[in-house]
C-alpha cells in the first residue's frame, strides 16, 4: 500500500496550485479575447454607420446641389420668356395681331381685365418670395373649323411672354347665314377666358 509524506503533499500542492494559476489565466485570456471581439465588433459596427451616414450626407449634398440648379435654370427660363418681372400688355396685343394676320383668321375680339393677385397656395411649386398675378382674358373668335381656335392657342402659348392658363373654353355652331355672303363664311364661334400670368419677385421691406 502506497503512502504519501509531507513532500509528496508539498508537490501535490505545487502542482495543483501551478494548475489552478494556468485555469485562471486561460479564462483571462478568453475573456479578454471575447472583450477584444466584442470591442472590434462594435467599432465596426460604429465606423459602418459613420460611413452610412457620410454617404446619406453626401447624397443629400448632391441633391440639394441638383435642386438649386433647376431652380436657377428654371429661374432663368422664366426670366427669358418674360414671365418673370412686369406685364407685358401692348406685346400680348401686338401678338394677337400677328397670329390673327399670320393665321387668316376671320375674327378675334378680346378682353383683358385688370391684373390681380393669385392666391400662390393655389399653385404648385409656388414659393413664398414672389407674387403671382394674372390679368385674364375673354376670348371670342368665329371659325372655320375647330384648327383655326387650336393653332391660334399653340401660336400664342409659344409666343407670350406671361404664362397662359386656359380655364375654359367653349365652342358652338354658327346658324347658318341667309343673306347673299359671297365671302368665307365662318362656321364656328369659340368663346374662352384665359388668364396671363406673370412673376413678380417681392420686394424687401425698407
Amino acid at each position: 500500500m502506497a503512502t504519501f509524506d509531507k513532500d509528496d503533499f508539498r508537490r501535490i500542492s505545487l502542482s495543483l496550485a501551478t494548475a489552478v494559476v494556468m485555469i485562471v489565466a486561460g479564462a483571462g485570456i478568453v475573456y479578454a479575447s471575447l472583450q477584444f471581439v466584442q470591442a472590434e465588433k462594435k467599432n465596426k459596427a460604429m465606423a459602418q454607420s459613420r460611413q452610412m451616414e457620410s454617404k446619406s450626407k453626401l447624397s443629400r449634398a448632391r441633391d440639394e446641389e441638383l435642386e438649386i440648379k433647376q431652380k436657377i435654370a428654371r429661374f432663368n427660363d422664366l426670366a427669358q420668356r418674360g414671365i418673370l418681372g412686369e406685364e407685358h400688355r401692348l406685346d400680348w396685343i401686338e401678338q394677337i395681331r400677328r397670329i390673327k394676320d399670320a393665321r387668316k383668321l376671320i375674327e378675334v375680339q378680346y378682353e383683358i381685365a385688370p391684373q390681380k393677385e393669385l392666391d400662390a397656395a393655389t399653385l404648385p411649386g409656388s414659393s413664398g418670395n414672389f407674387v403671382f398675378l394674372s390679368s385674364s382674358m375673354r376670348l371670342h373668335m368665329k371659325l372655320l373649323h375647330e384648327d383655326d381656335l387650336l393653332n391660334f392657342l399653340s401660336d400664342l402659348r409659344e409666343s407670350a411672354r406671361a404664362y397662359l392658363r386656359l380655364r375654359r373654353c367653349d365652342v358652338d355652331r354658327l346658324p347658318r347665314s341667309t343673306g347673299d355672303n359671297r365671302g368665307i363664311q365662318p362656321q364656328l364661334g369659340a368663346d374662352c377666358d384665359i388668364d396671363w400670368i406673370t412673376i413678380r419677385e417681392k420686394k424687401a421691406a425698407s
